[in-house]
Formats: structure tokens, sequence, C-alpha cells
């Protein structure tokens, strides 16, 4: 059963904890709120202002798991405060375990500094949960996929077109690294796991994958430097620095190129590109 004053309490306190800087946002100058606004909050979690308030207001209909999933994470609660958070709302926590895709509130913050840089959280499965803008600028808005296409590994076997982002020299190594990181995942995980479910679809739609899967090999790691062929400015070489949370099998991937290099020039004019680009989609 919902608990809608200790829901709207927690959800308070929860907002005016927090600081604009806390959570990505610009502070703005003559601000006089304790915490983040409600509208803030709302557009963290992808909710009208309207329905945030309501929750807070203690009414309106009782809020979906779904719901407050977003919330929890617009909020950047921990694993404790998001349980708690569902109980308030009248449902029962989600599973913790390698499915979760809750970002702890640490590795946010961390996100939420990657100003200059592309970077994105993933999943174990190669599900990106979150993008950086020169991120999006560089590999496209990987938060829009669906189903099983959400998996990087699952779009490398399957479509074509994954495949044009990067240096055709470099595709017969990453096709094993995502067999091999399969093979590990569906070991450690079980055969009743969602990488298991994941591997027995690209047995059955990329005869590719079934040919390297039947080799058995293990242990097969990226190359140090990645390389990208962007349509606009071409060959991209970056370093990848992984930051991994282990409780939540989720890992924040920062791309940076060596200073004064010619991937560094690029990367600053897909930047420039890019912050024209939102300033016109802006006006």
């Amino acid at each position: 059963m919902i608990d809608r004053a200790g829901l709207a309490q927690f959800l308070r306190r929860r907002r005016e904890s927090l600081q604009p800087e806390d959570v990505g946002l610009p502070r703005g100058p003559r601000r006089r709120t304790t915490g983040l606004r409600r509208e803030e909050v709302a557009a963290l979690c992808h909710l009208s202002t309207d329905y945030y308030s309501r929750i807070e207001q203690e009414r309106g209909p009782m809020p979906s798991e779904r719901l407050i999933a977003a919330v929890a994470q617009g909020l950047h609660l921990s694993l404790d405060e998001r349980d708690h958070l569902f109980r308030l709302a009248g449902h029962h926590p989600p599973a913790r375990d390698a499915t979760s895709e809750h970002i702890s509130p640490g590795l946010l913050r961390i996100f939420d500094r990657l100003t200059d840089s592309p970077g994105e959280i993933v999943t174990e499965l190669g599900e990106t949960l979150r993008q950086t803008p020169l991120a999006v600028a560089l590999t496209g808005d990987l938060t829009r996929y669906s189903g099983p296409a959400r998996s990087l590994p699952y779009r490398w076997f399957t479509d074509p077109a994954t495949r044009e982002l990067y240096h055709p020299d470099d595709h017969g190594r990453m096709s094993r690294v995502f067999v091999s990181g399969a093979r590990r995942l569906t070991t450690v995980r079980g055969p009743g796991s969602k990488a298991a479910g994941l591997a027995n679809l690209l047995l059955a739609e990329s005869p590719e994958f079934a040919a390297l899967w039947n080799q058995h090999d293990v242990g097969i790691g990226p190359h140090e430097v990645k390389r990208y062929v962007h349509p606009e400015v071409g060959l991209l070489e970056f370093d990848c620095q992984t930051l991994h949370d282990h409780e939540q099998s989720h890992v924040l991937l920062i791309y940076t190129a060596v200073p004064g290099s010619e991937s560094y020039r690029k990367l600053k004019r897909l930047w420039a590109n890019n912050a024209q680009s939102v300033s016109t989609d802006l006006h």
C-alpha cells in the first residue's frame, strides 16, 4: 500500500538536499531556492512538473514502478534509498543483480562532470544507459534502442550499419572480443540469465557469431586504442579509460585523445559543431 505522506516527505527532503551542480545542472544567477526546484527534478526524471508536484503534494494516482525508477535515478538515490522509495510507493524494490539499470550516485557524479569528453555508462551486456553530449555527437544516441538491439554486441552481429563507425581493420578483433565476452558472461551468470538469452539469439541469427562461439575463445581484450570513422571529421583515435561499479555491473567509459594530436583537433571541431547544432535547435 502506498504511503503518500511518507513518499511526499522523502521526495521533498531529497530534493532540498541536492544542489544543481550535484546533478549536472547549472546553478544560474540569483538562485534563492534551497536545493533543487520541482521543475528541475521533473526534467531529470523525464516527467511533467505538474505530475511530479502532485506526488509531493500527496495527490494523483499511484505512481508506477517505471515512474518510481525514473524518480530514483533522477534524484541520484543510492540503492538503499531507491528500495525505500519503492516501498513508500507501494511496490517491491527491483532485484539487485546484474540486470539492474539503476546507476549509482557516485558513478553519476563523475559522469556529470565529463563536460568535454565522450563518455558513456553501459551495462555488462553493452547496453548504453547514459551518454555525454560529445559521446552522442561521436556515435549517435545509443539509448534509443529497445529489446535485444540495446546491446552493442547484438547490433554488431545483426546490423551491418553498426560497423560503419569503426575502423575496418578493427572489425575482426572486435567480433572476437564480443564473442569472448558473451561466453564469459553466460558462464558467470548461468544458462537462465539475460546474457545466455542474448547469446542464444545471436547463435540463431548470426552465422559469424556461431562460428566464433564454437572456437571457445575467452579472455580476448580490445585494442588499447579505439578507432572511429566519423562521417563529419573522419578518423578519430582514442584512449579508453574504464571505471567499474562492480555492485551494479556497470562501466563508465571515457574516451580521450592525446593533446595536440589530429584526433584532439578533430574532437574539438566535433564539439564545436555539436554546440552550434544544439544552439540552433534551441532557437
